[in-house]
C-alpha cells in the first residue's frame, strides 16, 4: 500500500489501546464516570490530560447519566467528545443515549461490555450494549486490542460524516479483551489527525432565516431536541433512519481509507469473512469469540470438514445484503449469542439474522447458542461441539432445538 506509513508497536491492554486512540484524535472534551472493567481507559486519558499531553478538558461526573449529559452537550457546541463506559453505567445513560442520538450529536462512546446486575457481575457479556442496540447509536464489535485501537480512530470520522452524523458504540468484551496485554501496531499522532481531521458542520436555516453551522452558537442562536408533537415527530425519526442507511456506505469507505495508511483491514469495515468461501456450515458471532472460531475453523479445515465464520463487526446498522452475501451458500448456520432476550426465542443476533435470511433466495438451517453469560469461558472444546451440532443438522435436514445454551449447567 502506497499510503503505509511508519508505525510503533506498544504493549497495550484493549482499555489502553482505547485511551491511545482517543488521545491522538483530537478530541475536545471527555466527561465520563468510572465503572469496571472501563475505568483503566478514563484514567489513562486523565492522566494524558493531567500531563499535559493532550488538550482536552476532562469532566469528572457524578454518574455515567451526567457524563453523557456532558458530552452532549460539549458536542452541540460543536466539540469532538469522546467517552467510555459499561454494564449499569450504560444503563443509567439510557435516557441520553436517546436524546443524543435524536440530537445528532456525533459522540464516540467505548463500550467495555459487563453484564447486567441481578446478581452482581463486573464480567463481560453483552447484555449492556445490546440492551442499547435501537437507541440509535451506531455499534462496531471488536475482536482484539488492535481493532479496538483502530476502530476508535475510524469512529470520529463515521460518526462526524456529515451525511451520517449519528454517535458510535465501540465494543470490547471485558476482561478478555480489555484487560488483556497485547502488541498494538500504532500510527503517529500526526497521521491520526490528519486521518480524522477537523470536524465538519452542516449549514442550516436558523429561526431568524440565515444560513449557520449546525451547532450552539451565540451569534445564530437555534433550538436543539424541541418539543416535537405528533405532526413533526415521525420526520425526526425517518431521519436518523436514513442516517444510518448512509452510515453503511460511509464504513466501508473510511474502513477502506484506513487500511491505505496502516495496512490493517477487518472484511470490509461491516462484516469479516472467514474460510466462508466453500463452507457448508458457519458461525456467525461478535467480539472476541472470532479468534477462537477461528483456531477451530483451521483445525477443522485441516480434517477436511468445510467450516467457516462470519463475523458481525457492524451490529448498527445491520449490513442485511452482506448477511445474505456471504451466506447464501451456506447450508447450516449457527448464530451465538452472548446475551439472551428474555421471553424472546433466541438472542438479539439470532433474531436479526434468522429474519434477514427470511427474504433470502436460499434458507440455510439456522441455530441460536447462548453462551458466555457472566464471563464464563467459551473454549475450542465448545465451539467443536457446535460444528459438530451443525454437521448432525446437515444430516438431518432439520433444527430440533432451534435455542440451545452452550456451556450452562442444567
Amino acid at each position: 500500500m502506497k499510503n503505509l506509513v511508519e508505525q510503533k508497536t506498544l504493549a497495550l491492554n484493549g482499555d489502553e489501546a482505547v485511551a491511545y486512540a482517543a488521545k491522538q484524535s483530537d478530541v475536545d472534551v471527555v466527561a465520563a464516570y468510572p465503572i469496571t472493567p472501563q475505568t483503566i481507559i478514563v484514567e489513562r486519558f486523565s492522566e494524558y490530560v493531567a500531563n499535559g499531553e493532550v488538550e482536552t478538558a476532562f469532566i469528572c461526573t457524578e454518574s455515567e447519566h451526567s457524563a453523557m449529559t456532558a458530552c452532549l452537550t460539549a458536542s452541540l457546541t460543536g466539540a469532538r467528545t469522546f467517552t467510555a463506559s459499561a454494564s449499569a453505567g450504560l444503563a443509567l445513560m439510557h435516557e441520553m443515549l436517546f436524546v443524543t442520538s435524536g440530537c445528532r450529536a456525533p459522540v464516540v462512546m467505548a463500550i467495555v461490555n459487563r453484564a447486567l446486575s441481578a446478581p452482581l457481575n463486573i464480567h463481560g457479556d453483552h447484555s449492556d450494549s445490546m440492551a442499547q442496540r435501537d437507541s440509535g447509536w451506531i455499534q462496531i464489535y471488536v475482536e482484539n486490542a488492535q481493532e479496538a485501537y483502530d476502530t476508535v480512530i475510524q469512529a470520529f470520522r463515521i460518526a462526524e460524516n456529515l451525511d451520517v452524523l449519528l454517535p458510535a458504540m465501540v465494543c470490547l468484551d471485558g476482561f478478555i479483551l480489555s484487560h488483556s496485554l497485547e502488541n498494538v501496531n500504532t500510527l503517529p499522532d500526526e497521521a491520526v489527525k490528519k486521518f480524522v481531521g477537523i470536524r465538519q458542520f452542516p449549514n442550516v436555516f436558523t429561526h431568524e432565516g440565515k444560513m449557520a453551522p449546525l451547532k450552539l452558537d451565540p451569534d445564530y442562536p437555534m433550538t436543539m431536541g424541541p418539543v416535537a408533537f405528533p405532526n413533526y415527530y415521525f420526520e425526526f425519526k425517518r431521519q436518523q433512519e436514513e442516517a444510518m442507511a448512509n452510515a453503511l456506505k460511509i464504513i466501508p469507505k473510511v474502513h477502506s481509507e484506513y487500511a491505505e495508511i496502516s495496512g490493517r483491514s477487518y472484511g470490509d469495515g461491516l462484516l469479516e469473512t472467514y474460510s466462508l468461501e466453500d463452507a457448508e456450515m458457519a458461525i456467525v458471532c461478535l467480539g472476541s469469540t472470532a479468534g477462537t472460531v477461528k483456531t477451530v475453523v483451521d483445525d477443522l479445515r485441516a480434517k477436511g470438514v468445510k467450516a467457516g465464520l462470519l463475523r458481525i463487526r457492524t451490529f448498527r446498522p445491520l449490513p442485511v445484503e452482506g448477511i445474505c452475501k456471504a451466506l447464501e451458500d451456506v447450508k447450516a448456520v449457527a448464530v451465538m449469542d452472548k446475551c439472551m432476550s428474555f421471553g424472546g426465542y433466541g438472542g438479539p443476533a439470532f433474531h436479526e439474522v434468522r429474519h434477514v435470511l427470511y427474504e433470502a433466495d436460499k434458507h440455510p438451517a439456522v441455530v441460536n447458542y447462548v453462551y458466555g453469560l457472566g464471563g464464563r469461558d467459551t473454549n475450542p472444546e465448545h465451539i467443536h461441539k457446535v460444528y459438530k451440532d451443525l454437521q448432525k443438522i446437515l444430516r438431518e435436514k432439520r433444527v430440533k432445538n432451534p435455542v440451545r445454551y452452550l456451556g450452562l449447567r442444567e
